[in-house]
């Protein structure tokens, strides 16, 4: 990942640690979503974004994955969709499934007010189980950071999952990788306090597919930028 200028934004100081992270999800590749085959959450929180936008708008898959469902859900309502994943096997595999998308390997702090990337500015972000390979320190920066890159009003459609800890190692599709989360009520406080309404929330209980990935309380927020 890019780390230059990490002055901007409130980066300075923090070490953007994301040692294996990406390694990791570049061993699991389509692993993840054999792992994970059922996205109802995640499926209707991109129909609402479909639902409340224009045709053409500018849609940002942040952490995309192997672009499915969601790149490929937007794509096919006609939206103009950009998607970054940290896994250069992630984006490669992102852009086989959805050819008429914009797929880019990169950190969002690379697309921090500042930073080394501009990807110019999108009228819906969606962030589904990206935040959390965060340190908890960085994800009000991130949170700040899609604020910057949507237009005034834009939406946003985030999920979590509900668990209190920070960076913290867990077997995940026969890797390791590091995550944090918060109880339900820190999470709207923190989405808040980055400049978000908070229009509806879901959650659903979620057993993935895999015996080294424990049953999950999934969070998903819908939401729009005010400021």
């Amino acid at each position: 990942m890019s780390s230059s200028s990490t002055d901007k934004a409130g980066y300075a100081g923090l070490p953007l640690d994301r040692s294996g992270q990406a390694e990791a999800f570049d061993a699991i590749g389509n692993r993840y979503d054999e792992a994970f085959p059922h996205k109802e959450g995640q499926v209707a929180a991109v129909e609402w974004l479909t639902g409340a936008l224009p045709g053409g708008a500018r849609v940002l898959d942040l952490g995309c994955g192997t672009g499915l469902p969601t790149a490929r859900q937007l794509a096919d309502a006609g939206l103009d969709v950009v998607g970054v994943d940290l896994s250069g096997n992630m984006v490669d595999l992102a852009r086989k499934h959805v050819p008429e998308a914009d797929f880019q390997q990169m950190d969002i702090a690379d697309l921090r007010p500042g930073g080394p990337a501009d990807l110019g500015r999108f009228d819906a972000v969606a962030a589904f189980f990206s935040l959390l390979m965060l340190p908890r320190a960085e994800i009000p920066l991130a949170l700040g950071t899609i604020h910057h890159l949507l237009n005034p009003g834009g939406l946003f459609v985030l999920s979590m999952v509900e668990a209190d800890v920070d960076n913290f190692a867990i077997p995940f599709i026969g890797s390791t990788v590091r995550v944090s989360g918060y109880l339900r009520d820190e999470l709207r406080a923190v989405v808040r306090d980055a400049g978000f309404e908070i229009v509806e929330e879901t959650s659903y209980t979620y057993a993935p597919a895999t015996a080294d990935v424990q049953p999950e309380e999934q969070i998903f927020l819908r939401c729009r930028r005010v400021g």
